[in-house]
């Protein structure tokens, strides 16, 4: 394994996107449990896009404008719902501190479903994972699981660690109803901004 492949997937995983925006939400509404399970749901919601990699289902979104775009809209689509409950005071990412929390199962499926419901996801390990296929061995398929297996290991602790920093602050917010109100609004406007990246994302 490469000093490349680790650094590429450090950047790729540290940077902002729905998985680590969802992750702090859980961490600043929940505590540092729902946000560690949230960055496991997130981790699981990559596995079908690896999979697709793996075995060349990603090509089809690659290659089928509408399978692209039927997945694509799904996914901006669910982008909306998480703003809309967020500033409804809804789900996970309500920044509450009174609330009940969500189950395991509830935070689990919200989680699965924000990586899910992306369809570049597949085509960037379509083309990322390759790259670092060693082509002198006899099979590519155990490289690419082991690769998978990083990136996977490497998602959760990133996400967790995100978390786990936002519930250390959470009581800091919670006691301030001005700040929740522009956190709520902080987080509902970056799943729209999201969702409209998303939307405007071609193959």
């Amino acid at each position: 394994m490469s000093i490349e492949f680790l650094i590429t997937t450090f950047i790729v995983v540290a940077s902002p996107g729905t998985g680590v925006i969802y992750t702090l939400a859980a961490g600043l509404s929940r505590g540092a449990r729902a946000s560690v399970l949230a960055a496991f749901a997130c981790t699981l919601g990559i596995i079908p896009h690896m999979a697709a990699a793996i075995t060349g289902l990603a090509a089809l979104l690659y290659t089928s404008a509408l399978a692209f775009e039927i997945i694509k809209y799904l996914g901006v689509a669910y982008l909306l719902y998480m703003a809309w409950a967020t500033l409804r005071d809804q789900g996970a990412l309500s920044i509450e501190g009174d609330k009940a929390p969500k189950t395991a199962r509830q935070v689990i499926v919200e989680g699965i479903l924000i990586n899910l419901l992306n369809p570049k996801l597949s085509i960037f390990f379509f083309a990322f994972l390759p790259q670092f296929v060693s082509p002198t061995q006899a099979s590519a398929l155990p490289q690419m699981l082991g690769l998978s297996g990083v990136f996977m290991l490497m998602t959760f602790a990133i996400f967790a660690i995100y978390g786990v920093f936002a519930a250390a602050v959470r009581q800091h917010i919670v006691s301030r109803p001005r700040v929740l109100t522009w956190m709520r609004r902080a987080f509902a406007g970056a799943f729209i901004a999201l969702g409209v990246k998303l939307a405007f994302t071609d193959r």
